[in-house]
């Protein structure tokens, strides 16, 4: 039975960072919402309660029951952990007094304490909270302190239950690593055995028993999370898999023909699909971003549809699903309000009666990477950006047409192999051409032109939650946008684009 620990999800932007900060330490670890409690049996090694955005003092705020958890596992509080098992087992939270948000030192550590094994004194942690601990409950001891605030961390005497009122798990605690560690191998006592290997092991074999000898459909989008589970369900059912891969018409340049010799190449058995009029001829007019995903969600389900009734007997759609998407999925307040629909293949099971297979569902995207140079994926495939679903059709703003199409293909391959040819590809995160629906005088030769405007793309990120504008080089972007004008036919003009996310979201549309 695989050991984990169990995070209790109480709201917290954070909360998926401690889920990948324990991973990291090769230590399984699921994110349940804290009124979702699932059971408890003998592979829960500890539970990590993790911060959250309400207050424990408002009236709707989380009150989990802890009964089954607290002085029977290992348990360690961050911020609206700590100070929810503060407040009500008779210690008292309130408003702070003064700023506790940001970088703080910790002041005082009590080293015989196991949480802060090896952690230096003054180390940087953060803070991120509005209340705080006012008076601890009898049988609480103080393990760490800050110059603002008495009860950074107290441990619960007679219980493995500890307690911090800083972050461990973001980049600004030097040592949130090791205190993390402290506690999962020290404290919980886990082995540190959930690595790439093993998961392949066991997810392999999981997959041979689930579906046997069974028939399983799955769409590849070029991209690492479908190639990863095409990979991994071929080394399960062999040739009872078919990959189906579509040419919608919005791909990058040459990537059909591209990533179709690369995956005949990896043993997998797939069919590429050339639609690409049928996804024009359905966008032809129209402009509204959301629209336009939804055409070309639709139609990537009828003609994968299509596609799939031509395989006899097939049982399973298996899909790129990863653990984000999950968490998602039944956060603690309902899935998140909608800034856009994503393109998936949402629609087919019913339509197809078919069970879904979900090889990916318990990782996150680094390690989705890990897993997939374990099996031998070519780094080139691996390292790829992220690309979306819709593609270059939410990179048109406006409408979209074959000759749009080209331009931006034409552009975006340019400024890609750029990236690449000056060392650059792989300190972005993303990097995007959007052709704008604007036409701007320009002078080439001794001719007046009227012609249209791309904007340059490109962000460093770790999930695509938040992610920030790449500095690149000033002599970089003139070399792009001079080859971009001069070898793109109708484009006269190259911005960059320098906003953050937020407010600014990665693709346009």
């Amino acid at each position: 039975m695989q050991e984990k620990i169990l995070i209790l999800d109480f709201g917290s932007q954070y909360t998926q960072l401690i889920g990948r900060k324990i991973r990291e330490l090769n230590v399984y670890c699921e994110i349940h919402p804290y009124n979702h409690f699932p059971e408890i049996d003998e592979s829960v090694k500890g539970v990590v309660l993790s911060g959250s955005p309400f207050s424990v003092r408002d009236q709707d705020a989380p009150r989990p029951d802890l009964s089954e958890i607290k002085g029977k596992l290992p348990v360690l509080g961050i911020c609206y952990g700590a100070q929810y098992m503060a407040h009500f087992f008779g210690g008292e939270v309130a408003p702070s007094d003064s700023r506790e948000y940001g970088r703080a030192k910790l002041g005082f550590i009590d080293h015989d304490s196991a949480l802060f094994k090896d952690m230096t004194l003054h180390t940087q942690v953060w803070m991120s909270h509005g209340d705080t601990i006012v008076r601890l409950p009898k049988n609480y001891k103080v393990i760490a302190s800050t110059e603002d605030v008495n009860y950074a961390a107290y441990k619960i005497d007679d219980e493995n239950t500890y307690a911090i009122q800083f972050h461990p798990e973001v980049y600004h605690t030097t040592e949130g690593k090791q205190l993390l560690s402290n506690f999962v191998t020290d404290i919980c006592g886990c082995t540190q055995n959930w690595t790439p290997d093993s998961f392949i092991e066991t997810t392999v074999n999981e997959l041979k028993t689930k579906l046997g000898n069974d028939k399983v459909v799955l769409g590849l989008s070029g991209g690492v999370d479908s190639s990863v589970a095409a990979v991994l369900l071929n080394k399960a059912v062999g040739k009872n898999l078919t990959c189906i891969f579509v040419d919608n018409g919005l791909l990058r340049k040459n990537e059909f023909e591209d990533v179709l010799h690369s995956y005949k190449d990896m043993g997998l058995n797939v069919i590429g699909v050339d639609a690409k009029q049928k996804f024009w001829d359905d966008l032809q007019g129209i402009t509204e971003p959301e629209q336009k995903r939804k055409i070309i969600g639709r139609n990537f389900i009828e003609v994968f549809d299509v596609e799939a009734h031509k395989i006899q007997n097939v049982k399973w759609l298996a899909q790129g699903t990863i653990y984000p998407d999950v968490i998602e999925s039944v956060s603690v307040n309902g899935p998140s309000a909608t800034i856009k629909s994503h393109h998936n293949v949402g629609g087919l099971p019913e339509k197809m009666n078919l069970k879904v297979v979900e090889p990916l569902r318990l990782l996150f995207k680094d390690e989705v990477r890990r897993v997939g140079k374990a099996l031998g994926i070519k780094q080139e495939l691996l390292g790829r950006h992220p690309f979306p679903g819709p593609g270059l059709g939410i990179r048109i703003l406006g409408d979209v047409n074959p000759e749009k199409v080209k331009m931006l293909q034409d552009a975006d391959a340019i400024f890609v192999k750029g990236l690449k040819n000056w060392g650059l590809y792989d300190k972005v995160w993303q990097a995007a051409v959007i052709l704008l629906p604007i036409q701007s005088v320009g002078v080439m030769g001794d001719e007046r032109t009227y012609e249209n405007t791309v904007a340059l793309r490109a962000v460093t990120s770790t999930d695509g939650m938040t992610a920030d504008w790449v500095h690149l080089p000033y002599d970089f972007l003139a070399k792009m946008s001079n080859e971009i004008i001069n070898k793109v036919r109708g484009i006269n003009r190259v911005v960059y684009d320098i906003s953050s996310k937020p407010p600014a979201t990665i693709e346009w549309e």
